[in-house]
């Protein structure tokens, strides 16, 4: 089991540095970022720039993975996104990871004044989005005429360190976004979907996993090929409320085949409230035993 953990991009860096060393040092194996313009209720606060975070976090770290949980393409254009994303990795030394998602309703939809996309139109949308992505990742001089997306002899050199491209942990609940998993992802990333408590959480997580096999079988792919993250977080009770807590639920989501989880950094208040103590409790304590 690998386990990583989320910080997000709500402080100066000044403060947020240090918090991306300690995960590198306490031995995390990935790290990620929320890539939004603003997110949800904390959208009046400070709020930071995902890409920008995670080059500035390559040059304090060494070890650990570092990504986007997840991009979208609510404000992002794959041509433009590619010359970060290939930045990004150069910097930090093949250790990027690229989540991606096709994008809520929320901020970041509105705050470019377009229109609001139906489930079903997000979806063609990032299907669209992450095909292109992966072209102009792998292949220079690209060009593209879509429904929702144009690129005219995009370039990619000199290429991402880690060939052929950066690998994509690509979030999917329903099945036309499973299948773009099973077509383009490295990874798989899931939230599972909303429950009235923790045990109705893990049954939804569990209906998931068994969509996602048989995704992978209809596509004829190999499951061991495919990494299988789970956001913790998005239970109805805070990973780290005790260590004792979040241990049971990395077994959990070992039982169902999980082979990465993921965690956030607490907060003070609001989203992801709770005790640092407990974070570094797990850290260093639990960490070496929950990977082993």
């Amino acid at each position: 089991m690998r386990i990583g953990i989320v910080i997000l991009p709500d402080q100066r860096w000044s403060e947020a540095q240090r918090r991306w060393r300690q995960a590198d040092e306490w031995g995390f194996d990935h790290a990620w970022t929320y890539d939004h313009l603003g997110w949800r209720d904390l959208v009046d606060g400070p709020w930071f720039d995902s890409m920008a975070t995670l080059t500035a976090a390559a040059t304090v770290t060494s070890q650990i993975r570092l990504g986007t949980l997840v991009a979208s393409p609510n404000f992002r254009h794959p041509a433009a996104f590619a010359r970060q994303i290939t930045t990004a990795d150069d910097i930090s030394g093949g250790r990027l990871l690229l989540g991606l998602g096709a994008g809520g309703i929320g901020f970041d939809s509105a705050v470019l004044g377009g229109e609001t996309l139906p489930p079903r139109q997000r979806v063609d949308r990032f299907a669209e989005f992450t095909e292109l992505l992966d072209l102009i990742l792998r292949e220079d001089g690209t060009t593209w005429r879509g429904d929702w997306f144009s690129a005219v002899d995009a370039r990619n050199n000199p290429g991402c360190v880690q060939q052929p491209r950066v690998p994509f942990v690509v979030a999917a609940n329903g099945p036309r976004s499973m299948r773009l998993v099973a077509r383009f992802g490295q990874g798989w990333v899931t939230t599972g979907t909303e429950a009235d408590d923790v045990q109705g959480w893990w049954d939804t997580v569990s209906a998931l996993s068994a969509r996602m096999d048989r995704t992978l079988d209809e596509a004829g792919r190999d499951p061991a090929t495919l990494d299988r993250y789970l956001s913790m977080d998005a239970a109805p009770v805070f990973s780290l409320s005790s260590a004792q807590f979040f241990a049971d639920q990395v077994g959990r989501a070992a039982e169902l085949g999980f082979t990465d989880v993921v965690t956030h950094w607490p907060r003070k208040s609001s989203w992801y409230a709770g005790d640092e103590a407990v974070l570094v409790d797990v850290a260093t304590r639990l960490l070496p035993q929950l990977r082993g």
